[in-house]
């Protein structure tokens, strides 16, 4: 545990708090020593420190001096409960194992030893620009804040302006020849009121984090208002500056916080320009506050759960750009943001282009200038001509039709260039029909009013069948981009169901979807951390991210980039897409490595449940037994006689050889789970080997060995297939009260050991089961193993290159067939291992230290 007193400047009484909280817990009964604490000269410091343990500094010798600094080596041998180290961000002497000492107390929290620390809020890392800007003085000594937001318990030691500068002129905390000099720099009146609120400011974030862990855990969902947020929807227009800069003068109003927000649909392609967001994303950084992006269908429902979801108390967004008829037929999104606001203060912010300033009209994104241009041509060429051929063909047709074919152009004209060129095409129209096909002709003038009626119906039909025809392409448009995105989309993601590595997989597409050189996700915690790379296409190169072409965020710490050619506006919409997929795949990647390490600890601990119950019975079993023998030849005043005496020390032999294997067989699975069972193969005679297994066993004369004489050696390791023997016999032994045979015979490339005995066998359901750690057929409860000698030999076969199996013997009983690889030299030369002399049964067979890894 880390205890970390908080002081705004020197001398407000972080040490003395310190040493108070040491002597509290001394007088309790803990074991508390002083690991590095200076009193620098003040007396009533010192006797604070009188009667503590200190833990000798050493000494550094550096440029022809001594300097003494914190022994981390002393502190662990000494192993107190808590330990009290003075001004964590020091700098240690070069030289020091650690640079910071900072670095010494994570080594000392790691030992299991509890720190009680003190830093100024001037060491902080993050804050090292603010106090010089406020100081003049830059600390060279720092120390990064994540260390200390960490600790578990930060505790401000507040003291007054007034209060420290009457202290520093009394002399309480520098000599008296500093003082005025104090007084008059570092210590201004200013300059400690900006560090006090600075400190209170930072330990408020740390104290909220703590609430907001409340809320979670205790699920309280009602706003409980602690430092002051303000909160700015943005559109991604031009009015988000005036935004930010009204929410960023209510925020500092306030003492406050500034939050973004922008708000992008569910499949996150974003509808505003991206160059506009970067704008204004820089814009929050540089008045303080911080930029975040959403996804939600009710751009209001998602801005207010946002504003919620940070305990915010204010909202700031844009009046209205919707003119009041449109208003009419829907409500608008500020309207339900106050609508469902509650608690939460709007602001309602007007600015260059709400409905009193008339923004212009929009009918969609435009048709390129080759196809205005076509439009334009179209109406006024189109229209010259139309009047040249009817005025040539006057027999031909009448008004009615004159008025139809110039309204057909009208629409034509729609479908190449848009609305204002079908437009004029409309006027231009009804100009050459009044001109040259209404009486009086070649005239403005129209004599018969139902012409005029006529002609004004003719333009209002154009320009309605214009306005239609204009939003019917540019919607047709639209639909026709978005399927081929959600076409791109979708074979993007069938063609992912098949990969191994999806995220590999998914920048690859990325590369050939937008033609660029190079994709990858990159990771990078902090400003300060330097790019890592997740996953990346060939040749990807982490120097280049600077200057890529498109960075687009995929979660707090990671980011999607493209290396190569800029991409256009409707290609960017759709790294929106990719980054979103990519944040899925790391999450999902996430929960199959978390729930990989949960199988992992649910195997670990069954085995330790396993291992308790062979502990609290087996092994007692046998202690009780040395014990109890023990115990009765000890005894002064009974008198044994030599046959009671040998039949003791035989039970001691017997239980400490039953305990030696139930060790060794612990132990041994122990190496088999973390895999440093490393093998050395030979040529194994098989024959001498089954005898030197038998040799030691109890009942070992009921082993009867049928190999030929004949029978090439095995690639094995001699001291593992021993133990793999000496298992399977012992196991036979224990179940079989007849003889237990051995065959041996090659088949093809391998050699095949049987191990046959006439027991009960097991069921053929249960076959597989026994080679199981920490089962014993059946699971009963008597019996002097732990259930895993079995598991031993399969683990120690499958080392090897071998197999290990059951199956019932004919006539009952169960066989135990050990495969092998026939060693590769035995065809040249046919060699035979000389058998070793049997062991002592006292002795259980174990390991070679070269053949099993500590």
């Amino acid at each position: 545990m880390l205890r970390v007193y908080l002081g705004a400047a020197p001398g407000v009484g972080k040490t003395v708090a310190m040493l108070s909280e040491a002597i509290r817990r001394r007088e309790r009964g803990t074991d508390v020593v002083i690991g590095v604490c200076e009193s620098h000269g003040r007396p009533y410091t010192a006797g604070l420190m009188e009667g503590m343990e200190r833990v000798p500094l050493r000494s550094v010798s550096y440029r022809d001096s001594t300097i003494a600094e914190l022994d981390v080596p002393a502190i662990l041998a000494r192993r107190p409960e808590v330990v009290l180290i003075d001004e964590l961000a020091h700098t240690n002497a070069p030289g020091s194992d650690h640079l910071k000492r900072w670095q010494d107390v994570e080594d000392l929290l790691v030992a299991g030893i509890d720190v009680i620390s003190t830093v100024n809020i001037q060491h902080l890392e993050s804050l090292n620009d603010v106090v010089e800007a406020i100081t003049g003085v830059r600390q060279q000594e720092t120390v990064p804040d994540e260390v200390v937001r960490s600790a578990d318990q930060i505790e401000l030691v507040d003291m007054s302006p007034q209060a420290l500068r009457r202290r520093l002129a009394h002399g309480n905390v520098y000599a008296a020849e500093q003082v005025d000099a104090a007084l008059a720099n570092y210590f201004r009146e200013g300059n400690l009121s900006a560090l006090r609120e600075l400190s209170l400011l930072w330990l408020a974030d740390r104290v909220e984090e703590g609430l907001d862990r409340y809320r979670a855990d205790h699920q309280i969902t009602e706003l409980w208002p602690t430092r002051e947020r303000v909160v700015v929807a943005l559109t991604g227009g031009v009015e988000g500056r005036t935004l930010l800069r009204r929410g960023a003068q209510i925020a500092s109003r306030a003492g406050g916080e500034l939050l973004a927000v922008y708000v992008t649909p569910p499949d996150g392609l974003v509808d505003a320009k991206l160059e506009g967001l970067a704008d204004l994303r820089q814009l929050t950084a540089e008045l303080g506050g911080t930029f975040h992006t959403v996804k939600g269908e009710d751009v209001a429902t998602a801005l207010l759960e946002f504003a919620r979801g940070v305990s915010a108390r204010q909202v700031v967004i844009g009046a209205s750009r919707r003119r009041r008829w449109q208003e009419v037929l829907s409500t608008g999104v500020g309207q339900r943001v106050v609508e469902g606001s509650g608690d939460i203060d709007v602001h309602l912010v007007t600015h260059e282009l709400t409905r009193t300033v008339r923004a212009p009209l929009r009918f969609g994104p435009a048709l390129g200038p080759r196809r205005t241009a076509m439009g334009w041509g179209l109406a006024v060429v189109g229209t010259a001509a139309l009047a040249g051929i009817l005025r040539a063909t006057p027999g031909w047709h009448d008004l009615p039709l004159e008025v139809l074919l110039f309204l057909l152009l009208t629409v034509l004209t729609a479908l190449v260039g848009g609305l204002w060129p079908a437009l004029a095409a409309a006027v231009l129209g009804s100009l050459a029909i009044n001109w040259f096909f209404t009486e009086p002709v070649n005239t403005l003038t129209i004599s018969d009013p139902q012409n005029l009626v006529a002609l004004l119906v003719f333009v209002l039909v154009a320009a309605a069948v214009s306005s239609v025809v204009h939003v019917s392409e540019r919607r047709a448009a639209a639909a026709s981009a978005a399927q081929r995105e959600a076409g791109a989309l979708a074979a993007s993601a069938e063609s992912l169901l098949g990969e191994r590595d999806q995220l590999s997989a998914l920048l690859r597409q990325a590369v050939e979807f937008f033609a660029v050189d190079g994709a990858a996700v990159v990771r990078r915690d902090s400003v300060r951390d330097p790019w890592t790379l997740v996953s990346g296409t060939d040749g990807f190169d982490v120097a280049g991210i600077p200057t890529a072409s498109v960075r687009a965020s995929v979660d707090d710490a990671h980011t999607l980039v493209l290396v190569g050619r800029v991409l256009s506006g409707a290609d960017r919409r759709l790294v929106s897409a990719f980054a979103s997929r990519s944040a899925a795949l790391l999450h999902r990647d996430e929960l199959v490595q978390q729930a990989r390490e949960a199988r992992a600890l649910a195997k670990d601990n069954r085995a330790r449940t396993a291992l308790l119950a062979a502990v609290s019975h087996d092994l007692r079993t046998p202690l009780a037994s040395i014990k109890a023998a023990s115990s009765s030849l000890r005894q002064p005043d009974v008198t044994f006689s030599d046959a009671d005496r040998a039949d003791l020390l035989e039970t001691i032999e017997e239980s400490t050889d039953r305990l030696t294997v139930l060790v060794a067989n612990l132990l041994d699975m122990s190496r088999l789970q973390s895999g440093s069972v490393v093998p050395r193969m030979s040529a194994v005679d098989v024959d001498g080997a089954v005898s030197v297994a038998a040799a030691p066993l109890l009942d070992g004369d009921r082993v009867r060995i049928s190999i030929d004489g004949d029978l090439p050696p095995a690639a094995a390791d001699a001291g593992l297939l021993d133990r793999v023997l000496a298992n399977v016999l012992e196991n036979a032994l224990k179940h079989s009260a007849a003889e237990v045979v051995v065959h041996a015979a090659a088949t093809g490339s391998r050699l095949q050991i049987r191990v046959v005995d006439r027991g009960r066998g097991v069921p053929e359901g249960a076959k597989d089961a026994i080679f199981a750690p920490f089962q014993r057929y059946g699971d009963a409860p008597r019996g002097t193993g732990v259930g895993l000698g079995l598991a031993v030999a399969r683990g120690l076969m499958e080392a090897m290159g071998g197999s290990i199996a059951a199956e019932d013997t004919p006539g009952g009983g169960l066989t135990i067939v050990i495969e092998l690889a026939r060693d590769a030299g035995s065809a040249a030369q046919s060699t035979r291992r000389t058998p070793e002399p049997p062991r002592r049964s006292t002795e259980a067979p174990r390991l070679s230290p070269d053949r099993m890894a500590p």
